[in-house]
């Protein structure tokens, strides 16, 4: 159907209305994204947080004729593979010269020498989720992997008597430090709350195959049941393997600590699978303050150096209150165990 000559007219005239409002915007800045991995699903949770807050981000700034971002993204991937890959992307995309760099980092140490480099070239670098040891960042964003961790200690503290030390069995990973702050906050929450404990065994596990062998290496080390009272895993990525392969053995008089708020995991709760507590992260907010922050730093604006985003403790008594991965965070609340904490808060934790 031909339109109108008129229409025509009209419709031409507001491109180039719209054309001549946005001639004198200066490009929009430049910013390399280094993802870890495009297999866990928390992981692609934050980046649709963060493409989204880009979207809103470019549409406040085109509506108000004002600098926007343009993404450069890259996926390291899993496994020794993606620590090597991601250390390469991060010198190409340093050689790229953008104006800033977000980085999931894959492992703690890997990038310290590409991040000071960054810093020589004089290029800011966020980094969420995974702090970077050595070198300067410009802002790091994570959720509070120490209270994630601890309000799983205090929370398997209450399900147990204290006439005994907890028979405890830990699947853990050294090399990525959320996962180290996670374990330490844990046996410090039990601790807070009175409670000796016996570390059985240790098993390194923090994605789904890791984890099957985990399960299965605890089940051939403590088959008879009622040895293990609880078991902390790090993350969902392992811990629910080894809650399948331990389920599907009947082994449900174990209580399981974890951390991440997979809904696989959430609904292990709901239907008392083992899992007690999970420790959840608000993903997308994450993801979000990670770009939010680059972008006023761009502006010439002050950002928090560290933003904690708190853990959300998903228990039979906290379902109804917890919004998922997507969600925004919840108002505060009382817990219905003790603590030294009484109250869950809504509020993050900035350190300049």
């Amino acid at each position: 159907m031909r339109m109108p000559g008129r229409t025509l007219l009209v419709l031409l005239l507001w491109w180039l209305g719209m054309a001549s409002a946005h001639a004198d915007v200066p490009p929009p800045w430049r910013v390399g994204v280094l993802y870890w991995s495009e297999t866990i699903p928390s992981q692609q949770t934050m980046r649709r947080g963060l493409e989204r807050q880009a979207q809103r981000i470019n549409d406040k700034a085109l509506a108000a004729g004002e600098r926007g971002l343009q993404l450069l993204p890259e996926v390291a991937g899993d496994g020794p593979e993606g620590v090597e890959r991601q250390i390469r992307q991060m010198y190409a995309m340093i050689a790229r010269r953008p104006d800033a760099i977000i980085v999931q980092p894959s492992d703690n140490a890997a990038l310290a020498e590409s991040l000071q480099r960054a810093n020589q070239e004089g290029i800011p670098v966020i980094a969420y989720d995974q702090y970077i040891q050595e070198g300067e960042l410009a802002s790091y964003i994570s959720t509070d992997n120490y209270q994630a961790g601890y309000l799983g200690g205090e929370y398997i503290a209450w399900l147990f008597d204290r006439e005994r030390p907890l028979r405890l069995v830990l699947v853990e990973h050294r090399r990525v430090s959320s996962a180290v702050e996670r374990l330490n906050g844990f046996l410090d929450g039990l601790t807070a709350q009175g409670v000796s404990y016996e570390v059985l065994k240790s098993y390194q596990a923090i994605r789904e195959e890791s984890g099957l062998r985990a399960g299965q290496e605890i089940l051939r080390d403590f088959p008879e049941k009622h040895s293990i009272d609880a078991i902390f895993t790090v993350n969902n990525g392992g811990g629910l393997s080894v809650v399948k392969v331990l389920s599907e053995a009947g082994r449900d008089e174990i209580a399981i600590a974890t951390v991440d708020g997979d809904p696989e995991s959430v609904a292990n709760i709901r239907q008392r699978k083992l899992t007690r507590i999970d420790s959840a992260q608000f993903c997308a907010v994450m993801g979000a303050t990670a770009v939010e922050h680059a972008y006023r730093l761009l502006r010439g604006e002050q950002v928090a150096r560290q933003t904690l985003i708190p853990a959300f403790p998903v228990t039979e008594q906290t379902l109804n209150l917890y919004p998922g991965w997507e969600g925004a965070l919840p108002p505060t609340f009382d817990k219905a165990w003790p603590s030294l904490y009484p109250q869950w808060r809504h509020q993050l934790r900035k350190k300049d």
